[in-house]
């Protein structure tokens, strides 16, 4: 049976309290403090398989020496690689970043664009990255949906679904849409803090007694 909209409610005003404690993720923050689609982009592409606190350092070595497309291309790949440096795979990420400042000055007028379907042209843009692009740089409607969000919409119940775009599909279909935007920076950190992977923190979790623990073999 889907969740009802009072449902949604409680649970997420519940994550809500609990990562209070907890810092917000870093591309959220680059996205409230400036508000700039292409700082957004590129500091989500470095941080895919990276953890956040290294994500924010590179990311800000690398604005620092070039914050817009055309700037990026005055860098080398190499100095591009160094600055992000130690970011997973920092040197594929290196020539994705001036490839894509290359793509959006050719094809954008150095503008990110703020269609999904034209973000996912762009190459080494997935839909997680266009989605968080289009909800925290440009306000606009859709569910960003990573690993956490995935793993978390399952385990709570919320969704059965096997990937992140059945994920996604399914959140649109059921999900309140005032907390469309917001819910990957609230799962994200939730899932990062207390609801982790392999072994929650179920104990301290304010949602112990009403989660169904779905896919939980151990927890603490």
């Amino acid at each position: 049976m889907q969740p009802q909209a009072s449902d949604f409610s409680k649970t997420v005003a519940k994550i809500r309290r609990a990562i209070r404690p907890f810092q917000t993720t870093t591309v959220t923050q680059i996205a409230e403090e400036s508000r700039d689609p292409f700082r957004v982009l590129i500091s989500c592409l470095i941080s895919l398989r990276t953890k956040d606190e290294v994500t924010d350092a590179a990311s800000k070595r690398l604005f620092a020496q070039a914050d817009a497309p055309a700037r990026m291309l005055k860098l080398s790949e190499k100095k591009i690689a160094a600055l992000i440096f130690p970011a997973g795979f920092y040197r594929t990420k290196a020539k994705q970043i001036r490839e894509l400042s290359r793509a959006l000055i050719d094809r954008h007028q150095g503008r990110v664009p703020e269609r999904l379907e034209e973000l996912l042209q762009l190459n080494g843009v997935g839909r997680k990255t266009a989605n968080l692009v289009i909800t925290v740089a440009y306000n606009k409607p859709g569910i960003c949906v990573d690993t956490h969000v995935h793993r978390l919409s399952n385990r709570l119940g919320w969704v059965k679904t096997k990937t992140p775009e059945q994920t996604e599909t399914a959140l649109r279909e059921i999900l309140p849409k005032r907390y469309w935007i917001p819910l990957n920076d609230w799962l994200v950190t939730f899932g990062q803090n207390m609801c982790q992977p392999v072994s929650p923190w179920c104990s301290r979790c304010p949602l112990d007694e009403d989660c169904p623990k779905i896919g939980v073999k151990y927890r603490r």
